[in-house]
C-alpha cells in the first residue's frame, strides 16, 4: 500500500529523517562501545573483527529477503516490530558478558538493521512530489550521516566516562525512534498493492543487477576496492589507541573525521553530478574517488600523532562521500521504483559482503603483525584493486555507449536524488540531489 497524496508530507519526512538519525546513531554507539571495549580488555583482532562481521553478515546474507520485504509488507508493521526487537537486543547486549553471547546478539541487532535499512530508503520518497525529491533525500541522507558521525564520538566519551554499560543502554533507547517513526509516520508502502509514485505509474518489479553491465562494473569495483582496504576497520583502533598511545575520546574524534569528511563530501559532489548526463562518466569519476580513499589510508601510516589523522580522515570521507553519490545517482536512473527495496539492499550486500572480508582479513592479520604494517598494506591492496578494475569498467563503458538509448523503465529511487519520473540515463537530470550511503571505509 502506498497513501500519496498531491502535496508533500513533510512532517512524515521530519519523522523519517529523525528516526534514521537517531537509530543510526544507535547503531554506531553499540558497535564503537564493543569495539572499544574488547580492544582494552586485551581481546585482541579476533574479537574485534567478530563484532564487526557479526554486524555485517545479516545485511548480506537476508538482503534478498528483505528487501522484497521492504517491497511487499506494510512499512509500519517493519518498522515497529523491527525497532522493538533492536531495542530488546541492544538492552541484552549492555548486559551479556561472554565474547560468543555478543557477538550473537551484535548479529540480531544488524538483522533489525537489514528490515529497516531498505523499508526507510525506499519510503521516503513516497512521501513527497517529484519536484520536492532532492530536498527531501537531502534531509534524509544528512540525518543518516550525521547519526554515523555522532555514535562513534558518543562511544568515545560514554566509554571513557562510564564504561560499557551506559552507552549501550543508550543505544537500545534509540531505536525506540523507529517505533515512534513506525505510529505516526502517515504514509505508508508495501501491503498487497505494489507502490505507486505520484506520477501514478507502476513499474514491473522483474529488475535484476545482473541485467545491467555498467550497474554490474560499478557495484563489483566498489565491493573490490572495499575488500581490498575494508580491514583498516579492524586494524584502526590497534593503530590509534596503541601504535600512536591515544585516548578512546581521542579514537572517538578520529573515526568521527572521516564520517564527516563523508557528509562534507556528499554536499559538494551532490552539486557536482548536476553536470553529468551520463552515468558511464559517472563510474569512471568513481574510480578516481575510490583512489583517493586509498592514497589517504596510505598517508595515514606517516603520523607521529593520532589527532594529525584527523584532516587525514577528514579528506579520504570527502572522496568516499563523494563516489556515494555518483553510485547512487548512477542506481537511480537506472532501476525502476518498484524494485526499489531490493535494489538498495543488493547495493548494500555487496558492500556489506565485501566489508566482511576487510574484517576477515584484518582480524586474522593483526595476531601476526603489527597495525602500522597492515594499514599499509590496506593502502597498497585498494590502489592495486582500483587498478584492476580500470579495464573492466572502460569495457562496461563501452557497452554502455555504443547501444542505443533505451526508454525510461519507470519511475527512478528517489534516494539517489532524482525525481520519479524523471529523464532515461543520459538525458539530463538537472535536480539530481544528495544521495549517500554510509561510510564505506
Amino acid at each position: 500500500m502506498s497513501f500519496t497524496s498531491d502535496r508533500s508530507r513533510w512532517s512524515d519526512v521530519t519523522l523519517a529523517t529523525a528516526a534514521r538519525g537517531i537509530a543510526t546513531c544507535g547503531d554506531f554507539l553499540a558497535a564503537t562501545t564493543l569495539t572499544l571495549t574488547f580492544q582494552s580488555t586485551g581481546a585482541g583482532g579476533t574479537a574485534v573483527a567478530g563484532v564487526l562481521l557479526a554486524a555485517s553478515v545479516p545485511l548480506v546474507v537476508l538482503a534478498p529477503l528483505t528487501g522484497r520485504l521492504a517491497d511487499r509488507v506494510d512499512s509500519r508493521k517493519l518498522l515497529i516490530a523491527a525497532g522493538l526487537a533492536q531495542s530488546a537486543v541492544c538492552l541484552a547486549l549492555a548486559y551479556a558478558g561472554h565474547t560468543l553471547l555478543v557477538i550473537g546478539l551484535m548479529a540480531l541487532l544488524a538483522t533489525g538493521l537489514a528490515v529497516t535499512q531498505p523499508v526507510l530508503a525506499a519510503l521516503v520518497p513516497a512521501m513527497v512530489r517529484p519536484t520536492d525529491l532532492p530536498r527531501a533525500t537531502a534531509l534524509n541522507q544528512t540525518a543518516g550521516l550525521l547519526g554515523v558521525l555522532a555514535g562513534p564520538a558518543l562511544a568515545g566519551l560514554l566509554v571513557g566516562g562510564f564504561g560499557t554499560r551506559v552507552p549501550l543502554l543508550i543505544g537500545a533507547g534509540s531505536y525506540l525512534a523507529l517505533v515512534l517513526a513506525g505510529l505516526l509516520i502517515r504514509t505508508r508502502r508495501g501491503g498487497q498493492r505494489p507502490a505507486t509514485t505520484a506520477t501514478g505509474q507502476t513499474p514491473t518489479a522483474s529488475w535484476r543487477l545482473r541485467q545491467d553491465p555498467l550497474l554490474v562494473a560499478m557495484v563489483a569495483t566498489l565491493a573490490g576496492v572495499i575488500a581490498a582496504v575494508g580491514a583498516i576497520n579492524v586494524v584502526e583502533v590497534f593503530y590509534v589507541r596503541e601504535t600512536l598511545g591515544a585516548s578512546a575520546t581521542v579514537y572517538g574524534l578520529v573515526t568521527g573525521a572521516w564520517t564527516l569528511g563523508v557528509l562534507c563530501g556528499a554536499w559538494i559532489f551532490a552539486r557536482l553530478v548536476r553536470r553529468f548526463t551520463d552515468d558511464a562518466a559517472l563510474v569512471q569519476c568513481g574510480l578516481f574517488l575510490l583512489a583517493g580513499c586509498c592514497l589517504m589510508v596510505l598517508l595515514s601510516v606517516t603520523v607521529p600523532s593520532a589527532l594529525l589523522l584527523v584532516p587525514i580522515w577528514l579528506l579520504g570521507g570527502v572522496f568516499n562521500g563523494g563516489d556515494n553519490v555518483f553510485n547512487n545517482v548512477v542506481l537511480a536512473r537506472r532501476v525502476p521504483e518498484a524494485a526499489r527495496g531490493r535494489a538498495f539492499a543488493a547495493m548494500g550486500a555487496a558492500v556489506q559482503g565485501a566489508s566482511m572480508v576487510g574484517y576477515l582479513l584484518g582480524g586474522l592479520l593483526l595476531e601476526v603483525t603489527e597495525p602500522r604494517p597492515l594499514i599499509v598494506g590496506c593502502g597498497v591492496a585498494g590502489l592495486l584493486a582500483v587498478a584492476v578494475f580500470i579495464a573492466p569498467v572502460r569495457r562496461a563503458v563501452r557497452s554502455e555507449r555504443s547501444r542505443p538509448a533505451d526508454p525510461p523503465s519507470g519511475p527512478t529511487p528517489a534516494s539517489a536524488g532524482q525525481p520519479a519520473g524523471a529523464a532515461p540515463a543520459g538525458a539530463g537530470v538537472p535536480d539530481a540531489g544528495l544521495a549517500t550511503s554510509g561510510p564505506t571505509r
